[in-house]
Order: structure tokens, then sequence, then C-alpha cells
């Protein structure tokens, strides 16, 4: 047995783990699934346990790694242990970009399918299922089924944390780039209804955008943020000389794996914020590289670490446009606590896509890193969880690690369907996760 834990590093449990190394191979492990069940996974970025599987069995699917492009469609069938990073470091130079990051690369493709990742353009391109045309999933009779948008059970895969079968390749569309630079706009704000009057205004003028904002600042200050915006630069911006598609990104620093619990406290973390504001000086046109604009956690190797051996908590809500009192009322309340989050972004949702599961809808979402053993946390996330019901938004599985199986079903209400047709193809229950025992899957 080996003890699997999230990215936050909390709850760790055993399970039995195995390298598939093809399709067949994944489709033999399957048909013989133990009583616990069979969970895949990928490179572990999960916050929680969506992809542990407390003495069943985890298939890490990162050794199936093959891909291939169409250059002259822009379409990659990548198979869904490749990592966005490795895709990357391969696409860029040929004048390519995934249609979606998440702030790490450090994701696998099939894992960008189950968790149906948004980035910082979600309010112009919105969710990395939007760009799929196919793609395959062992199911539990052990059959590898190739499935198109028209399909149900494609649309019970996109964002469904793995629950229907094992994706094992994915057909998706890329984005045409002419460089692997991002012409950034950089500003600041004085307080959130600032911040979010700014982002409503000029959102639609650029492909990527993010706030980061300062929660422990307070009164006239509360929700001051650095707002950071781009696109895609074209040749004629880059200086003379440069090679316009370099692209080869690597960590630069390593966290300590002695971090004290603690490290992260109202104290340091509010020096921080203090330089990090006033450093991030208002600019426009700044020409940053793919890696510092998108990842720059991916800088830090193992920076999940820093937190201590106590582990985090991520809390990413999103609540509808026209629900902003409750966004609000949450930063207030966070800010009124001295809430620790090293990491609290703001980003404008579009459409999303008719995932069942799928987390983004068209609003605010609001993302933030806890340290887990912060005295009345369970409690004060199980009140902002009320909130967020009451707004008809909803928590992100990807993200979650501790939300109760009743608040889920109320923030979901694609749930009965998802399970109709989970049931249909897994009648078994041959596909189970820590997560999905705990939310009632």
């Amino acid at each position: 047995m080996t003890f699997l834990t999230g990215w936050g590093r909390t709850a760790p449990t055993p399970a039995r783990l195995a390298r598939p190394r093809s399709p067949e191979e994944v489709a033999e492990l399957v048909l013989r699934a133990p009583g616990r069940g069979v969970a895949a996974r990928g490179l572990g970025r999960s916050y929680g346990d969506a992809a542990q599987n407390s003495g069943g069995l985890v298939l890490d699917c990162t050794a199936l790694t093959s891909w291939s492009l169409d250059e002259s469609t822009g379409l990659v069938t990548a198979a869904a242990g490749l990592s966005l990073h490795d895709l990357m470091r391969a696409l860029v130079p040929r004048g390519w970009f995934v249609p979606v990051t998440p702030g790490t690369r450090h994701v696998t493709v099939g894992g960008a399918v189950a968790a149906d990742v948004h980035g910082k353009n979600h309010h112009a391109d919105s969710s990395f299922g939007a760009h799929l045309r196919s793609l395959t999933l062992v199911t539990a009779d052990g059959d590898s089924r190739t499935l198109t948008p028209d399909s149900e059970l494609f649309w019970a895969t996109v964002g469904g944390m793995g629950l229907t079968g094992v994706i094992t390749e994915a057909v998706f569309r890329c984005v045409p780039i002419t460089t692997s630079r991002i012409r950034v706009d950089v500003e600041r704000t004085r307080d959130l209804d600032h911040t979010m009057e700014t982002m409503a205004a000029t959102d639609d003028r650029y492909r990527y955008t993010v706030a980061w904002i300062d929660l422990l600042a307070s009164g006239g200050r509360m929700g001051r943020s650095v707002l950071t915006r781009g696109d895609h630069a074209g040749r004629d911006e880059l200086p003379r000389g440069a090679d316009p598609l370099a692209f080869a990104p690597a960590s630069r620093l390593k966290a300590p794996s002695w971090a004290p619990n603690g490290l992260l406290n109202p104290v340091t973390v509010r020096a921080f914020n203090e330089a990090w504001y006033r450093r991030a000086r208002p600019r426009t046109g700044l020409l940053q590289g793919i890696a510092p604009f998108f990842h720059p956690l991916d800088s830090v190797d193992g920076w999940n670490r820093v937190y201590g051996s106590d582990g985090f908590v991520q809390y990413q809500f999103v609540v509808p446009f026209g629900e902003e009192a409750t966004l609000r009322r949450i930063v207030s309340r966070l800010s009124a606590e001295g809430v620790v989050s090293f990491l609290t972004v703001l980003k404008r949702f579009g459409p999303g896509t008719p995932g069942m599961l799928s987390f983004p809808v068209p609003g605010w979402t609001l993302a933030l890193d806890i340290p887990a053993g912060r005295r009345g946390l369970a409690a004060l996330l199980r009140e902002f969880d009320g909130w967020v019901v009451e707004a008809g938004g909803r928590v992100y599985l990807a993200k979650d690690s501790r939300m109760p199986a009743e608040t889920m079903a109320a923030m979901y209400p694609r749930l009965g369907e998802w399970r109709k047709v989970r049931d249909e193809v897994d009648p078994g229950g041959v596909f189970r996760s820590d997560l999905a025992r705990r939310l009632g899957l």
C-alpha cells in the first residue's frame, strides 16, 4: 500500500498503486478491480481527495504520454498522462499554445478533462471542455469508447472527476501564436469595489485577466488588488534578435521540506502582501514569458511544502453575476477575521460548458489557500458554503477537501442527471475515490 494525498497534503489514505503503460493495461486493471474500486490519478495536483481511493486501486496514468499535432488545423491528440508542461514545451516552439491552462503546467491532459479546468481566459474562451473534439474512455466493462460532444457520457465525463471511467486520450484544438511572450498591462486598485468595477469594464479588452487580492488589507483598503491582464504578443513587439518562440521553463527554487507549521502567519503574509502590492507598479505593454505570466508558482518546486506538515485547504467558489454582495460579504469576513491566504485570486467567468458537474458558471470566482491548522477554519468555510448556496453558486470539486455531501448536492443542480448517466455506464460502482465517498457520489 502507498499513502497518497492531494496537493494540499491533508488526509493521506493508503491504496494499491499501479502504473499502466497502455490503454490495454488500463482495461485489464479495471476488469480486475478490487472491492474498493479504482481511481485514476495524474500528477496529484487536485488539492483534495479526488485522486485518492482508500483501500482500493489507484492507476497512475503518467506513463501514457503519446501525442501528435495536425499543423494545418491545430488539433492535438494527446494521451491522458501527458502533462501540459511537456505538451507546451513541444507546442510553443511550433507556434501553438494550449487552449486553456490552469495556474500550473503540472497537470495531465486527463486531469484537465476530468476537472474541466479553467484559466485566466475563461471570460473569453470558456474551460478546457469547450475545446475538446473527442475523448477516449475505458469504462467499467473494459471497453474503450470514443466519445464526442453529442454524447451524454461525454458531458458526464468532462468535469466528472474521473468517476465515469478512465480517460486515456483526448483530441482538442490549440491556439496559434507567433511568439512565446505575453503583452501585459498591470494596474493597482484601491479596494474591492474598484477591483470589480475595473474588471467588469475592461475584461473584454483582454484574452487573459486575473486579480490578486490582499485579503489582510482592511478598512478603506479592503480588497485592494493587483490586476494583471494580457494577450499574446506579436513578433513586431519583441526586441531585435529575440527568439520569438523560445520556451524552456524550469523551477528556479526548491521549497524546503522542513518548513514549520505557522510559517505563513498574519505577520509574514501581511509583509509579503505589502511588498507585492507596492512592487506592482502600473505598467502598459510589459512583455512577460508564458511561465511567469501563467504559472508563477511553478518556479518554486514543491511550493505546497511551505505550509508545513499540516498542509493547506484551497477554497474556490463562484457566485453568479448579480450576487456581488455575497462576494463582498465573504471578503469582508475574511479581512475581519485576519485569515491568512498566501495566494488569493479573483476572476470573472463567462459561459460554461454543458459538463454536468463542471464548475464554472458566468460570475465571479475567488480562490484562496488557507493553512489547514487554522483554528475555526471548518466552521468558517461551512458558513461560506451556506452563503454560496443561497447565491446560487458552487465550490470547485477539484480543489475541495472538506465539503459535505448535502452541500455539494445543493450546489450542483445537474447531479441527478449525472448520476443517471454514471449508473448506466458503471452500475457496479467500479470507479470510486475518497472524494466520491465523502460527497455520496
